[in-house]
């Protein structure tokens, strides 16, 4: 059987390549992480070194090493996707059609709707190039995260468990958990949203979700 070899580039804050890193704690794949630091030096994902792996400039990165080949993935879904079909023994989805449907509804609600809005790049330009004061940015922050929250809610309402949709952890709650820990960083009042507190704890009380949390990771500062 051909060896692969992962190698998983990402950054301790970054929600996406947290989200990376709980699917593949789930899935018990072992992977090198190399940290790409998006602050210091102006950013290292703005480096040649980096660019020239992923031209977006952003985390995470993940290469795939085998014996004949390597082959790079960007973006933190279709990251996850992959992992979901090359390593199907635990899934990130459920097993009927329509229910996959519903999982990745929640999941792009977070991943495409949420957090591009809130990402450090967004939040850059506008205190740089725009110069929007802190309390504009917070506001601002706070307002995509519950218009997002305040529609998942309601599908939770319809659709949770133990998890975001039924008792096994998906797609849905992979993306959920980095966007709680950024929201309660920048300090949104999570009470109008007890189905997602309470799936939010449920998850952190995993080892998978538990070893993937920020400050766990070699390279928090």
């Amino acid at each position: 059987m051909e060896t692969t070899k992962l190698k998983l580039y990402g950054y301790w804050r970054s929600s996406a390549a947290y989200r990376v890193r709980i699917a593949m704690n789930l899935k018990s794949l072992d992977a090198e992480h190399i940290s790409v630091h998006l602050v210091k030096g102006g950013g290292e994902q703005h480096h040649e070194a980096y660019t020239d792996l992923n031209a977006q400039e952003l985390v995470p990165s993940l290469v795939i090493e085998q014996a004949d080949k390597e082959v790079v993935l960007t973006q933190s879904l279709a990251i996850l996707e992959y992992l979901d079909e090359a390593y199907p023994q635990v899934s990130l989805l459920p097993a009927q059609m329509f229910d996959k449907s519903i999982v990745r509804a929640m999941a792009l609600l977070i991943a495409c709707e949420v957090h591009p809005l809130n990402n450090l790049k967004v939040l850059q330009y506008l205190s740089g190039e725009l110069k929007v004061d802190n309390d504009c940015k917070q506001a601002w922050y706070h307002h995509w995260l519950n218009q997002g929250f305040t529609a998942l809610e309601k599908q939770l309402e319809q659709h949770s468990g133990d998890f975001c949709f039924g008792d096994s952890p998906t797609l849905a709650d992979i993306c959920l958990v980095p966007q709680v820990y950024n929201a309660k960083r920048f300090e949104l009042d999570m009470s109008p949203y007890p189905n997602i507190e309470r799936i939010n704890a449920h998850c952190l009380t995993l080892p998978a979700f538990i070893s993937a949390v920020p400050e766990n990771q070699a390279d928090a500062s």
